[in-house]
């Protein structure tokens, strides 16, 4: 494809490459611990890798910008395993940083594909491909009570559009009160959550969740392209809303009683979810 048609795709729906871009990004948030050694020992920089590499990221390549997103979302997901401070974090960290190098080229491979070569696409490529040797997910498996959780990130942008939204407004004034009820209780559960997501391996779908939920949050609304106040209420309010999201996401690793507490404050208040449970 040339530079020019290459500069023309200007959303991800239009890329020709499409299948294999969601299949690596659907991938991120389900990598297991035990594969990033494997990508770590596949992942070389030579110079025709570097080359490859610099073909893939830039300006001229298609969509640039959401790869740098993404590699900054790819960060997020990986940030404790990059610390290696938490106990459950298994994976030195030189191997975790070496292969996310490896996922970032693979990332770039896929989306830079119409402006590389077949042998600079192969090269980045083979690293993912030697541990991933197929697309195996079409999107993130948010776990038995997936529509549940889509449905409480589908909510975040409603909130905020609260200043437009008479839905939105009340449903943000509803939650902020409830977000001063049982802390001590909901923080308790937040933490057993967490570690079901971890005996779970699912400790990355949970950062995935957050992040998305908290890009929801702090969408601009469309009627007056005002980005909703950072304060504490709305802090308080996302964290209500990730929590209960996070909860749903591990439910089946969790007594009904922890889950309840998480997600009550926040599903009771939406007739849909509320009888979906």
């Amino acid at each position: 494809m040339s530079r020019r048609t290459s500069q023309s795709i200007a959303v991800l729906e239009e890329h020709p490459n499409l299948p294999e871009i969601l299949g690596v990004l659907a991938q991120l948030a389900h990598v297991r611990d035990a594969d990033l050694p494997q990508l770590a020992q596949g992942w070389h920089n030579s110079v025709g890798v570097a080359a490859a590499r610099d073909a893939a990221l830039s300006p001229d390549s298609p969509l640039v910008l959401e790869v740098l997103a993404a590699f900054e979302a790819l960060s997020a997901l990986f940030a404790d395993d990059l610390r290696g401070e938490a106990a459950y974090v298994t994976v030195d960290t030189d191997i975790a940083t070496t292969a996310l190098k490896a996922i970032r080229d693979a990332i770039a491979a896929s989306y830079a594909r119409p402006a590389l070569s077949r042998s600079d696409h192969a090269a980045l490529m083979r690293p993912w491909r030697a541990v991933y040797p197929e697309s195996t997910v079409d999107e993130p498996d948010l776990g038995p009570h997936s529509d549940q959780v889509k449905e409480l990130l589908e909510l975040l942008p409603l909130l905020s559009a609260r200043c437009h939204d008479a839905e939105g407004l009340r449903l943000y004034e509803a939650l902020v009160d409830r977000s001063f009820a049982d802390e001590t209780d909901r923080a308790d559960a937040r933490e057993a959550a967490f570690q079901a997501a971890v005996l779970t391996s699912r400790r990355r779908v949970w950062a995935l969740v957050r992040r998305s939920g908290a890009e929801g949050l702090s969408r601009t609304c469309a009627s007056c392209r005002v980005t909703p106040t950072d304060d504490r209420e709305t802090q308080r309010v996302m964290a209500l809303c990730l929590d209960a999201a996070c909860a749903l996401l591990v439910a089946d690793a969790l007594p009904d009683a922890t889950t309840s507490t998480l997600t009550d404050p926040v599903t009771s208040l939406i007739p849909r979810q509320r009888d979906a449970t």
